[in-house]
């Protein structure tokens, strides 16, 4: 088996996931059929605020978790600091059988950058 990088580790799982930009969760949070919001950062990310509503769960514990809180048929936009965690945690709940799972692109400083708001 060859050596991957996490760096290769990431682009192959973005490959295999769905990305959606920072403006289109503005653009769905609120309406109808909105998406659950997983933040998967670590508690010292969270403690810096979230989005509004989000469940927090980080990506460390996510696997065993996640079951308890979402249903395999949500749709789920998953974020972190950046979007590469983000885009791993969407591809293993892909394998674990979740439907609509997407990554947020640019993560949690793409959030800020763009005005969103922010709660906690």
């Amino acid at each position: 088996m060859p050596i991957k990088s996490g760096t290769d580790l990431i682009a192959e799982a973005k490959r295999r996931i769905r990305e959606v930009t920072v403006r289109e969760v503005l653009a769905a949070i609120g309406g109808p059929g909105a998406p659950v919001l997983l933040d998967v950062r670590e508690p010292n990310e969270t403690n810096l605020g979230r989005l509004p509503g989000a469940i927090v769960l980080a990506r460390g514990t996510m696997e065993t978790k996640i079951e308890a809180l979402v249903p395999r048929d949500a749709h789920v936009v998953i974020y972190c600091a950046s979007g590469n965690r983000s885009a791993l945690a969407a591809d293993t709940l892909q394998q674990m059988g979740y439907t609509d799972v997407a990554s947020m692109a640019g993560g949690w400083i793409g959030w800020v950058t763009a005005g969103g708001p922010v709660e906690g």
